[in-house]
C-alpha cells in the first residue's frame, strides 16, 4: 500500500487527475476499476475520482509496488547525466526568490525549457536546484512539477520567471498570458537610431525553419500582430544601445522587427548583417546576438502572491555584453545597476 497526502500545490485538482499524474502511464480505465473496488480511496472512503481534493487529503493505493512501478514513467525522475549536466549551469544566478516564484538570470547559450527530449535546460537546472535545498521531493515530482514560466531564446540572456509552486505557476502564466509584466531589453543594433518608437507588424514563423517574417500589413491568417517600443540610450555614428520594451510577447519578435526597420542584433546569424556579425566575431569572438532581458516589474495590485505587487527586478547585462559596449563607445552606467 502506499498513500499520497495530498499538499498545498496538488490541492484544487479532481482525485482522477492527481492520480493520472501520479500513474502516469495507467490508462484511464484501470483507475476507474481501482476506484471501484476500492483499490484506490481517499480519506478511507470509496471515490469515484470526481472529487475535488484539498490540501491533507490522504489518498491510498492498495497496489503492489511493482504494479505502482509499471504505471509510472521516469518523467519526475532524473537521470545522472541530467544530475550532472544542470548542476553545471553554475552561472544561472538567483535573482530573487520566495515560497512562489523564483527569478533567474539566464546566460547566453542555455534553454529556457527542452526543445527535444534529450535537451537539458533551465527547467531541469531548476528542479535540481530545489532538490538540492530540500524545497522539492522526488515523490512530490510525480503529481506537481516546478518549470519556467517564460521564454528567452537560447542565445538571449536575462531573467527567466518560474513558478515554485501552485500558486505561483498560475499567478505568472496569467500575467504573461493578460500582458500585465512589464518587460525590458537592452540590445546592440547596427546604425545609429535618434530617437525612440513603436513598431507595430505582423509576425508569421516557419516552423520548418525556425525563421520568423515580420511584415506592415496581414499576410496570412497565421500572422499575429506584434508591437514593440524602443528607445535609444546611446550611440555612436556606427552602432545604438536600445532600451527595447516588449509590449507582445512572440518568438524572434525583437530580433525580427528591429531587422526589418533596418537596424539589426549585433551578432544575430538569423536576421542580422553578414559582414557587420563577422567583423564582431573577428574582434570579440560574439558568436551570437546581443540581447538581454534586464528588467521585469510586476503590477501595483495583486489578488495573487500579493508579496510581488509593485516590485521591480534588474539583472545586470554579461561580462561580454558590457564589453563590446564600451569598446564601441555605447556603454552606460544602467546596464550594470
Amino acid at each position: 500500500m502506499r498513500k499520497i497526502t495530498v499538499t498545498k500545490n496538488e490541492a484544487g485538482q479532481r482525485l482522477l487527475k492527481l492520480l493520472a499524474k501520479y500513474l502516469d502511464t495507467a490508462p484511464q480505465g484501470f483507475l476507474h476499476k481501482m476506484l471501484r473496488k476500492k483499490n484506490i480511496t481517499l480519506n478511507g472512503k470509496k471515490a469515484d475520482g470526481s472529487e475535488q481534493l484539498t490540501e491533507a487529503d490522504e489518498v491510498c493505493l492498495f497496489l503492489s509496488e511493482e504494479t505502482i512501478l509499471s504505471f509510472q514513467s521516469r518523467t519526475g525522475q532524473r537521470t545522472d547525466n541530467e544530475n550532472g549536466r544542470a548542476k553545471a549551469f553554475t552561472a544561472l544566478q538567483v535573482l530573487y526568490e520566495d515560497e512562489d516564484i523564483l527569478l533567474l538570470n539566464k546566460p547566453a547559450g542555455v534553454l529556457s525549457q527542452k526543445a527535444e527530449a534529450s535537451d537539458v535546460s533551465a527547467n531541469e537546472w531548476l528542479i535540481s536546484y530545489l532538490l538540492e535545498k530540500g524545497a522539492l521531493t522526488e515523490a512530490e515530482l510525480q503529481t506537481f512539477r516546478p518549470a519556467v514560466c517564460n521564454r528567452l531564446d537560447r542565445n538571449t540572456s536575462g531573467i527567466l520567471t518560474a513558478g515554485k509552486s501552485l500558486a505561483g505557476l498560475q499567478t505568472l502564466s496569467r500575467l504573461l498570458k493578460e500582458r500585465s509584466l512589464c518587460k525590458e531589453y537592452y540590445c546592440i543594433v547596427c546604425g545609429r537610431v535618434e530617437q525612440g518608437g513603436r513598431i507595430e507588424d505582423f509576425l508569421a514563423k516557419d516552423e520548418k525553419t525556425n525563421r520568423v517574417t515580420v511584415t506592415r500589413t496581414r499576410e496570412s491568417e497565421e500572422a499575429a500582430p506584434v508591437v514593440t517600443e524602443y528607445m535609444p540610450i546611446s550611440r555612436t555614428g556606427q552602432y545604438t544601445l536600445l532600451r527595447v520594451h516588449l509590449i507582445t510577447g512572440k518568438t524572434h519578435q525583437i530580433r525580427a522587427q528591429l531587422a526589418a526597420a533596418g537596424h539589426p542584433l549585433l551578432g544575430d546569424g538569423k536576421y542580422g548583417d553578414a559582414g557587420t556579425n563577422r567583423a564582431m566575431r573577428e574582434r570579440f569572438s560574439l558568436k551570437h546576438h546581443l540581447l538581454h532581458a534586464a528588467y521585469l516589474a510586476f503590477p501595483e495590485e495583486m489578488d495573487a502572491c500579493p508579496q510581488l505587487a509593485g516590485k521591480e527586478f534588474f539583472a545586470p547585462v554579461p561580462a561580454l555584453f558590457e564589453r563590446v559596449a564600451r569598446e564601441l563607445g555605447v556603454y552606460t552606467e544602467e546596464l550594470s545597476v
